[in-house]
């Protein structure tokens, strides 16, 4: 086997250089204040689109305690837990992904301070669907545009989802608005986020990301924009996708 292929069966997609910058960063994840502060004021965007879409799918109610009790999700790309805890203290029987040794070692910590049960593994989605797991719903929450090959990681992580499950993206668009915005004036401009988080070009519409799914046997049921409001310092949804933006598939029961 050559070194490319070894690669290959070893990391699946990941890329290695993002590997490197996220583990550098591994300290931070939650520091409110800190690097991740576009993260967490994003977070309870994703985390209602992510709860309420899947009460509908399951028949659960979003306002009980524990609405998703018993379901079981996987956060690929978890990097510190920021998105895996809040699910986990929703019900759900949580597997957090990140194949940055350093996220795992700060999102455990972490949920072992906090008493939240979440499974983290340093490891890929290739070798958990390889390994035979399925679950109720994958999560790829700002992940795709950091993979080696966008298209076979979606693939790949749509095998991951059992039969009537569900599988959740976010992303950026790849538009002017977008590299104006989200690197122009969040990395350089703002400082939002440190420099060379993005690479535009690795940046997915929505109908690349929606035929990547299709090919991995899932149907697009819904797309949304999320934009941000200055006046709030918050995010919302929106019909806006020129920049970040959501997506639910589903596969048949």
């Amino acid at each position: 086997m050559d070194r490319a292929a070894t690669d290959r069966a070893t990391d699946g997609f990941v890329d290695r250089g993002e590997v490197a910058r996220f583990d550098a960063l591994a300290a931070t994840w939650w520091d409110e204040t800190g690097p991740m502060r576009v993260l967490h004021r994003f977070n309870p965007v994703r985390l209602a689109y992510i709860r309420d879409a899947l009460c509908r799918r399951f028949g659960r109610d979003p306002r009980a305690p524990f609405p998703l009790d018993g379901l079981s999700i996987c956060d690929v790309g978890c990097g510190g837990g920021v998105l895996s805890e809040p699910l986990a203290r929703l019900g759900a029987r949580v597997t957090g992904l990140d194949p940055a040794e350093q996220n795992i070692a700060v999102a455990r910590a972490h949920a072992e301070a906090a008493g939240v049960p979440v499974d983290y593994r340093g490891a890929t989605i290739e070798a958990v669907v390889a390994g035979g797991e399925r679950f109720d719903a994958v999560l790829i929450m700002e992940v795709v545009e950091h993979v080696s090959d966008m298209q076979a990681f979606v693939r790949t992580a749509c095998a991951g989802v059992k039969p009537g499950g569900l599988l959740f993206g976010a992303t950026l668009n790849r538009t002017l608005r977008s590299f104006a915005l989200a690197i122009v004036g969040a990395e350089y401009v703002l400082g939002w986020l440190p420099r060379g988080t993005h690479d535009w070009q690795k940046f997915v519409t929505p109908d690349e990301l929606a035929r990547a799914i299709r090919a991995g046997g899932l149907a697009v049921t819904d797309t949304v924009g999320v934009v941000y409001n200055p006046l709030t310092d918050g995010w919302r949804t929106s019909r806006d996708t020129a920049v970040n933006y959501m997506v639910a598939a589903e596969r048949s029961a």
